[in-house]
């Protein structure tokens, strides 16, 4: 199947409300990675009651999804030298145990390697959390990095470009026959399917395949254009969709604080402030922000999650999709 018939035969499912800028998070603790995690998760008693109670608290803030992401194999000298760690919770596992611990906030992959898996595999994994969480599953799919992963499970990696957008293309195709799975997904007509990655053939395949985008550092002054290009794509493969877009948030600390923190940037102070760093985005086009808390223990993160929900989220406001 050519990109444009892929494109038309996928018509696209759109989640975030008109008008609404929404907010989600990518967990801490289940991913200990050096290059994103605060250093109270990387102390080894920290685990799956810290990972709960973080999920609990931002689901009772209202945020729109909590995410995790996807590793399978990260062997040094990915692990200590690229600053990975050895640390990923299996995401299945942990989204359909989330599932049954919170009650409104959906729960997403960020992102999960669809190369990695056969596609009936994915999609059966991914309509099952849907059937259990009442309806609450994002599929966030990304090509993947890590090519010692793939040797690994021996899947090749020059070919993953490939291996995602037939991936795609048959996780959609499996939701659409009700007679090859059971249970089905609850959303109608089929969970939503936001695409990470900032290249080129990432922004092609948001345009060609994708409900939404989820950028991976793409800066505030990159994404007027990347935006473009997505759209632009778009009208020449699939005239009319909308697409639900994203943005990976700087640093939010909610209030004042004395505390130093080290020259990593970081949004903080009034809340006037943060809402209109927010806004900024969401008058490009940007409908759903992921936020990164800044924290030096859980009970601050689940704070700062709570502050946020009440102080920033009600004023948040977007253009809309695209």
């Amino acid at each position: 199947m050519n990109e444009t018939r892929a494109a038309l035969a996928n018509p696209t499912v759109n989640i975030v409300p008109d008008g609404k800028l929404v907010y989600g998070i990518q967990l801490p603790v289940q991913a200990k990675s050096l290059r994103t995690s605060m250093a109270w998760e990387r102390d080894e008693a920290i685990g799956t009651t810290e990972l709960v109670r973080a999920a609990k608290a931002c689901d009772n803030a209202g945020f729109f999804y909590v995410a995790v992401c996807d590793h399978v194999s990260v062997a040094p000298p990915a692990a200590i030298d690229g600053g990975m760690s050895a640390t990923w919770y299996d995401p299945i596992a942990t989204l359909s145990y989330l599932a049954a611990l919170t009650t409104q906030t959906r729960l997403m992959t960020n992102v999960y390697v669809a190369a990695y898996r056969p596609p009936l595999q994915t999609a059966k994994h991914f309509a099952t959390i849907d059937s259990l969480s009442g309806g609450r599953a994002i599929l966030g799919v990304g090509v993947g990095h890590l090519q010692s992963e793939f040797d690994a499970l021996g899947v090749s990696y020059a070919d993953r470009g490939a291996l995602t957008n037939a991936a795609i293309d048959g996780i959609v195709a499996a939701w659409a026959d009700a007679f090859t799975q059971q249970p089905a997904p609850v959303q109608s007509p089929r969970p939503p399917i936001w695409i990470g990655g900032s290249g080129a053939p990432a922004l092609r395949r948001v345009a060609e395949r994708g409900d939404g985008w989820i950028p991976q550092g793409t800066l505030r002054t990159v994404m007027p254009e990347s935006i473009e290009a997505i759209r632009r794509h778009r009208d020449e493969v699939r005239p009319g969709a909308k697409l639900d877009i994203g943005y990976i948030h700087e640093h939010v600390y909610v209030g004042e604080t004395d505390w130093d923190f080290d020259g990593e940037y970081t949004v903080a102070g009034s809340n006037q402030r943060i809402i209109d760093k927010c806004n900024e985005m969401g008058a490009m086009g940007v409908n759903h922000l992921q936020m990164r808390l800044r924290c030096r223990e859980l009970s601050e993160f689940c704070d700062q999650a709570a502050a946020f929900g009440e102080h920033i989220g009600p004023h948040l406001e977007s253009i809309g999709a695209i």
